[in-house]
């Protein structure tokens, strides 16, 4: 299903439960949305997959320039999709070293709602935002960070500090989603309903082994569009550190116990 101008507006105006009627005008949808906004003091609008809109097909051109002209509306617009640059979304825009932003030309398409769809000094910036990395000291600090976050938020019965943040844990936990969030997130979640069906209340190297990671809604999502991470294959099993063996120690004379030996 191809996104197109009418359907924008009203998926905006349905959020804000604001009455649509069933003949109702582009430009009065577009006025519908300008007032909604401002009635509700909204600074920011945030619209996701916005790298679903092919510009091969007039209806997804029609509503990128749709969505370019919600920036006359006072409203800061962030667009979030997967490799934005490669995606077309841009056309001819110009990226600008000098101040790191990217220039829009005019738009040949028709006015919306009396306003330009875009103009060629508007601008936009671009943020990217990667994966996580574990390449250096810094990197492998800022990954530990975000386990930090989302272990004070667990609630296993016998979670403990450190669960997921110590030992060999970090290293192994990107080892299974090279640093992709959605998969971290989904390991996690999938472990931690193994961890209460079976009664062990943690999360272990041990237990999140049986645990593969799949993406359930990846029928819902645009391989095209970047949105299916590729699910790295489970490492291969690292050495573990074995105990000393105690069979010679000297315990001290028989028939004493190890408090009464020391």
């Amino acid at each position: 299903m191809t996104a197109k101008p009418k359907s924008t507006c009203k998926a905006i105006l349905d959020f804000y439960g604001a009455p649509i009627g069933r003949r109702v005008d582009l430009p009065d949808l577009i006025r519908q949305v300008a007032a909604s906004l401002r009635d509700h003091g909204t600074r920011v609008l945030i619209l996701d997959d916005i790298t679903r809109l092919r510009m091969h097909r007039a209806d997804d051109q029609d509503t990128l320039d749709l969505i370019r002209a919600f920036m006359s509306m006072n409203v800061t617009l962030v667009l979030v999709g997967v490799d934005i640059p490669g995606s077309g979304l841009l056309r001819e825009g110009r990226h600008d070293p000098a101040s790191g932003q990217w220039r829009l030309p005019p738009s040949q398409h028709a006015k919306v709602h009396g306003l330009e769809a875009t103009q060629t000094e508007r601008r936009f910036d671009l943020i990217e935002l990667d994966r996580f990395h574990y390449g250096t000291a810094p990197r492998i600090t800022a990954w530990i960070d975000h386990l930090h976050g989302i272990e004070e938020n667990l609630r296993l019965l016998d979670a403990r500090p450190g669960m997921i943040t110590e030992g060999g844990m970090p290293e192994y936990l990107y080892d299974r989603t090279d640093g992709v969030v959605g998969l971290l997130e989904r390991l996690i979640e999938d472990g931690c309903r193994e961890a209460i069906d079976s009664g062990e209340e943690q999360l272990t190297e041990d237990l999140l082994e049986n645990i593969a990671i799949d993406l359930p809604d990846a029928g819902r999502r645009d391989a095209d569009a970047g949105e299916l991470p590729s699910v790295p294959s489970k490492p291969a099993p690292r050495p573990r550190r074995r105990g000393r063996n105690t069979v010679l120690d000297d315990r001290g004379p028989l028939g004493t116990t190890a408090e009464s030996a020391r």
